[in-house]
Formats: C-alpha cells, structure tokens, sequence
C-alpha cells in the first residue's frame, strides 16, 4: 500500500551507519547517516514523492516547500571556492513570515491574497519598503523554483507574479535611511578609543575604499609589492561567485599602515581579533587604579574555555562592534548590565525601557565601517570624477557607484552665489 505521508529523515543511523528509510515497501539507503551528501538524497527523494502524489505537488505545504527550496538554497548560493553567501541566510528570513502564516496550507491554495498577507505582516513587523519588496520577489523565485522542479502548477506562480511590489509614499511601510558619508572628524574622535588593530583597519579602509569584508581578510600572500603601488586581491569577495575579480590599489599611505601587518607568516590574516583582544586587556591593565597585590592579576580570571573565544581575523559584525562600542565611549554612554535576577518583572522592565534609551541614543552618534567605503567614494569622485570612482570600488556599473559616492556640491554653492 502507497504511503500516506513521507518519512521523516532517521533521528538514529542504520546498525551499518547509514541513513535509511522505508518507503512503499522499498528500503531507501542514502550514505552516512547526518552527512550534507545523505541529506541531499534524502531531500531529492521527498521532492521526487510529493510531485507524484495526485498530480503536481497537490499535497505540497507552503512548510514542504519552504524546506525543500531552502536545501537548495543553501547548496546553490555559494562562491567557487564553496564559501556559502549570505542569500541562504536572507531567504531563510523572507519565508519565516510564510511558514508563520500559511505554513500548513496547501502550495495549491497559495494565491496572490495569502502573498499580500505575508506583505502586510513583514510591514507590521517593521521592515522597510525595500526589504519588503525583496522578501517578496524571494518568495515567489522559491514558487519559480517548485515550477522548474514540477511540485507546484505554473499557474500559482504565474498568479503570485500579479502581487505589486509596495510603492513609496503609498504603503504604511518605512523607508530605509540612505547611507551617508561619515566626516573624517568624527571618525578620527572615535578611533581614540579602540585598538591599535582597530585603528589600523579604519585607516586602510578608508584610504583604499575597500568594503568591509575585504578589509578583514587581507593576508600578505594576497598583496603583490612589486611596484610603487600595491595591489590586494581578497581571496574571497562579494561578486566572486558572478566570476568578476576584484583587486584593489593600495598606495604609500595605505602601504605605510599595513607593512607591519606583513611580517607574518603568508597565510595569516593582518588584522588579528585575537591581538585586538589582547591589546585591550593591556590598555585595561595600564588604567588600573588598584595596586597589584590586591585584587586579581592579569591572567588569573579567565574562561578556561570561552564560547566565543578571539578569533584569527576579525568578521564584519565583531568590525562592526568593536566601532560601535568606541563611538559609545566617544559620547560617554554606558550600556546597561541586565539584572542578575531575570525573573524579576519590574527589573527586567526597566532594563530593556534603559536599553531601549541607549540605542536611541547610539543610533545618534555612530557610524559603521561600511560608511568609509562611501566617504572614500565621494572624496574620489569629487577629485577624480565618477569614472576613477567606479574603477576604485570594483563597480561594473557607474549608476551603482553614483549610490555610494554623493555629487560634490560646492560647484553648485559656488555658481549660485554668483548667478543666484
């Protein structure tokens, strides 16, 4: 007899070590068990069923689909060196508001109303226009995706297709802020209160205008110095899996702060989260007011094993952080500590009403790594034109380099004050 729904993936391996499951009578083996490649087959199995199950995909759940295109998404978004991109993880974002509202509803019954649900529930969970319009084409290149592998009739795709993205000023949705230029002031106040590694990444950045990933992963085998201007080629960046290379100068200035990063062995990563750490701890150290024989000393309170032990490179958000974490010292604000007791109710109120105020308050005065790129872009373009701009970045496109670097409008304040 023909079985009534599809077996779940085996919580324990076959007495072999493989992962197997009984299906319509038939044993179906596929590999060791919990391995990515047994999981795969798995999925294509379930995948192939379901579309034989009384026509396309009639018994499909809005949940089926979901996990079957995320399978796919996790194996397909990845650069050539099999590094996934962050896709996989946006997409899992987007589908969470289907799956909440319509995950045990049939993939047949899905239409362009249930997709005008989920808009209206991303809107009311706060998300910006822009967001929300890209969530929404996500969701229907996953019903795209389930046409191609015929579990879902052309006709629910081709339906969803008529769901308007959200215009502006014509939805209850907010707009994102543009992403601004940050003045060389305000970052140079802030670098006075983190590390030397720190300091050392803000300045190459700024001066060569590379993003924040590649700033993070610089190693000396990556730099070619045979000439007067240097040439970094990241050994993994954003449009790497479009086959586009990316390299970026690096001039005298740019060289002088990153030479003393190079002596070090040719696979290791400059900028260092672990030496970051430690040089922390030492200007901790330096202000200590108590006199060594009493009190803790250096090394004696530690974690023998941290969660989250200093890595051997710095990411974009531990970048991101540790700039926040000196633009808040900047402006002397403190973070709030959460009450030790979390089971107390008017505590834990009034820590996240005090938290609530320290982000306010932050969001005013901050700045994040991915402004310099834009600072550098505009101070480029004002001095070079759109094209020297454009070669800098690494944009294929001078419309896309327009977005990062803003029109220099003293010309204009100029003309105006004499004509005007």
């Amino acid at each position: 007899m023909p079985a009534k729904s599809f077996p779940a993936y085996p919580r324990k391996p076959h007495k072999s070590g493989h992962a197997r499951i009984k299906l319509d009578g038939r044993n179906h083996w596929f590999g060791p068990h919990g391995s990515a490649e047994s999981i795969e087959k798995y999925e294509a199995l379930k995948l192939e069923w379901l579309a034989r199950q009384d026509g396309t995909g009639a018994k499909l759940t809005v949940d089926e689909l979901c996990l079957l295109y995320m399978a796919h998404a996790e194996s397909y978004y990845v650069k050539p060196d099999g590094t996934p991109t962050n896709e996989a993880a946006t997409i899992r974002g987007a589908l969470r508001f289907a799956i909440r509202l319509f995950g045990t509803t049939r993939v047949r019954e899905f239409g362009p109303k249930r997709l005008r649900d989920v808009q209206q529930a991303m809107i009311k969970a706060g998300l910006v226009r822009g967001t929300i319009n890209r969530h929404i084409d996500r969701i229907r290149r996953m019903f795209r995706w389930g046409v191609a592998q015929e579990c879902v009739p052309v006709a629910i795709h081709q339906a969803l297709a008529t769901v308007s993205g959200l215009r502006r000023g014509r939805s209850e949705a907010g707009e994102s802020e543009p992403v601004r230029p940050v003045s060389d002031a305000l970052v140079e106040e802030t670098l006075e209160h983190v590390t030397a590694v720190v300091k050392a990444m803000v300045h190459f950045q700024r001066l060569t205008g590379c993003r924040p990933g590649e700033v993070c992963i610089v190693r000396p085998r990556d730099v070619e110095r045979s000439g007067d201007v240097w040439w970094y080629t990241p050994e993994s960046h954003k449009t790497q899996h479009h086959g586009r290379e990316r390299r970026i100068a690096v001039g005298p200035k740019a060289q002088a702060i990153l030479a003393p990063y190079l002596l070090r062995a040719a696979d290791t990563y400059c900028f260092s989260a672990a030496e970051s750490a430690k040089q922390a701890r030492e200007a901790r150290h330096a202000k200590r007011k108590t006199p060594l024989n009493q009190g803790n000393r250096p090394g004696k309170v530690h974690t023998p094993n941290p969660k989250r032990p200093p890595r051997a490179r710095f990411t974009v958000a531990s970048y991101r952080r540790a700039i926040r974490s000196a633009c808040a010292d900047a402006a002397g604000l403190i973070r709030p500590n959460r009450p030790k007791d979390t089971n107390d109710a008017n505590a834990m109120k009034e820590y996240h009403q005090t938290l609530k105020e320290y982000n306010a308050a932050l969001r005013l005065v901050s700045w994040h790594p991915h402004q310099l790129r834009h600072t550098a872009a505009t101070e480029i373009r004002r001095r070079f034109g759109l094209e020297a701009a454009q070669v800098t970045l690494g944009h294929t496109e001078a419309s896309v380099t327009q977005i990062y670097a803003e029109r220099d409008m003293s010309l204009a304040a100029r003309v105006m004050g004499e004509v005007g």
